[in-house]
């Protein structure tokens, strides 16, 4: 009988490694595009740069401390799909887990409130959201991908709200298709990220969409999520001369991903890589896209941010997770 591993404590230096794989720094840049997209065209000029920070900190974390909160919810699927996290090889606790990601989560929510009181709505409805998601996902196909994306969706709307601060329900419509974008694009990186767990969500009785309808039809809905997000995208952007440019990059990015997943010859989980990676670059570049479009200054350091992404998407610890 094998030996049972001492779960680290909180306090330890090793804790919070195996801490760090569960927040997977490479997906932070999700919520942070999302959120930045939100905080970019806020009608504030200037921008301070401490209000700023305070309103992106917190939302280019929320990522991390959401998909730890999840992960303590999926631990069956995840030993047989993700075997190398910490919680499947039962390193850390789900406790312990849950407990420093709900401290973040409410954490980071504070900091949002203080910044605009109304984001007691928007981050109590997230965090719901994310402590409820794994329900979805496991007993219904449909509703899954589309459960997580309202979360992410919000965030815009989040980064918004705390720039504007007073009087934002004047301005509530110019966010709404900002929202759109970031749902429309993230649902389709949740229902292809799907392909890669298809073996271990059947045998743990998740029902997934491509658990019940197989490859062919999940990549084909995704073919439709992904005309929806260049759409949004393509309303927002096509204001500046570089947005443009990036709008174009990230939809021949997306386009090549869906078409690799419709003429690969072995629709397994082994080759779901590729085109899961093309769903979160897009997401990130479209919203690059549309805060080019409303702040072309600051392109330098929207690049820098890009080429984080892509380091830290490399040094992932598992090239066949996304």
């Amino acid at each position: 009988m094998a030996n049972t591993p001492t779960p680290y404590p909180i306090s330890s230096w090793r804790f919070w490694k195996a801490y760090w794989i569960h927040m997977r720094p490479y997906l932070l840049f999700v919520s942070g595009a999302a959120g930045l997209t939100g905080i970019a065209v806020a009608p504030v000029s200037p921008l301070s740069p401490i209000l700023l920070l305070l309103g992106f900190l917190p939302l280019f974390l929320s990522y991390g401390f959401g998909q730890a909160l999840t992960d303590c919810f999926q631990v069956d699927t995840d030993r047989l799909s993700a075997p190398y996290r910490p919680l499947s090889q039962g390193i850390v606790t789900i406790k312990s887990i849950g407990i420093v990601s709900l401290v973040g989560l409410i954490s980071g929510v504070g900091l949002l409130v203080f910044l605009n009181p109304w984001n007691t709505i928007t981050g109590a409805l997230s965090i719901f959201g994310l402590a409820s998601y794994t329900i979805f996902k496991r007993k219904y196909w449909f509703a899954g991908p589309f459960y997580n994306a309202w979360i992410v969706g919000l965030l815009p709307l989040i980064g918004y709200i705390a720039m504007v601060r007073t009087g934002f329900l004047e301005h509530f419509k110019e966010i709404v298709p900002i929202m759109a974008l970031s749902f429309f694009a993230y649902t389709n990186f949740v229902l292809m990220g799907y392909l890669k767990d298809i073996s271990a969500d059947r045998a743990t009785g998740y029902r997934t969409f491509p658990v019940v309808f197989g490859w062919n039809p999940t990549v084909w809905i995704g073919d439709l999520l992904v005309l929806l997000s260049a759409g949004w995208g393509a309303t927002l952007a096509f204001s500046g001369d570089w947005s443009i440019v990036v709008w174009g990059l990230a939809t021949t990015i997306a386009v090549s991903g869906q078409v690799y997943a419709h003429m690969t010859s072995e629709k397994t989980e082994t080759n779901a890589a590729g085109p899961i990676m093309a769903t979160v670059r897009s997401f990130i570049l479209w919203h690059l896209a549309v805060i080019l479009a409303f702040r072309e200054e600051w392109w330098p350091g929207l690049l820098i941010f890009y080429l984080l992404f892509e380091w830290t998407l490399w040094k992932r610890p598992s090239h066949s997770q996304i």
